[in-house]
């Protein structure tokens, strides 16, 4: 089954520029129905010029739908392409964290570097080895082998009622700077907590934190912040 779901993306062998584009593409289709060159460009950081010769090498390799002023859409190869190149990066950052010690604002940079190994049976065997984890470090749903992502109900913690007992399962930022911040304030993935005030002037949160006592967050902060009912 794993050979079948990944050999027509093997054949195709995007290079890692363009794996970098598929992912930043299906990053960006969340949200949108069509994605547009300047959304592209944006995340990327590059210029729009440089996004439409991509786009037109990416279209005649049929990973995705281009149209000039209309957006881009994937096919069904390049979604599968970009889940693949996800699962890679999210396994890799597994073993970094798990196997290697690394923390969890260390690896994002090294999973880029090694999401681009481009070997099936490596892949397998990581996730074998990795136990099949269905989560990276930062919380982020880890696709299958076949392209299916466990997707938890969670809320923001911005959101959240006060008083309730809720679990830390993902951050939407997983910057180095952020990261950090978050470990000095002693909140990690599975951490258990508590809204015990909310402040009406800035809607900035006061938190029951388990083993770290009570602590006080920014309303950017707790907007970065997934949670679910425990």
């Amino acid at each position: 089954m794993v050979a079948l779901i990944y050999s027509d993306f093997y054949m195709i062998e995007p290079s890692l520029a363009e794996e970098n584009y598929l992912k930043a593409i299906f990053h960006l289709a969340q949200h949108t129905e069509k994605v547009s060159t300047r959304a592209i460009a944006q995340h990327m950081d590059t210029k729009d010029s440089s996004v439409t010769s991509m786009l037109r090498k990416l279209s005649d390799k049929a990973l995705i739908h281009y149209e000039k002023r209309y957006g881009v859409n994937m096919t069904e190869s390049g979604n599968t392409a970009a889940l693949t190149i996800i699962r890679r990066h999210r396994l890799w950052e597994v073993f970094l964290v798990d196997k290697l010690g690394f923390k969890w604002d260390e690896v994002h940079e090294l999973a880029e570097q090694l999401e681009h190994i481009q070997s099936p049976k490596l892949l397998e065997k990581l996730d074998h080895y990795l136990g099949s984890p269905t989560v990276d470090p930062h919380g982020d749903p880890i696709p299958d082998a076949s392209g299916k992502m466990v997707h938890r109900s969670h809320i923001l913690l911005s959101d959240a009622e006060l008083n309730t007992p809720f679990r830390l399962v993902r951050v939407k930022d997983d910057s180095s700077d952020f990261l950090q911040y978050l470990d000095l304030r002693g909140l990690q993935i599975g951490t258990h907590l508590q809204v015990i005030e909310r402040i009406t002037y800035d809607n900035s949160l006061t938190l029951n934190v388990t083993q770290q006592g009570r602590i006080h967050i920014s309303q950017k902060v707790a907007e970065n912040l997934l949670v679910s009912v425990i």
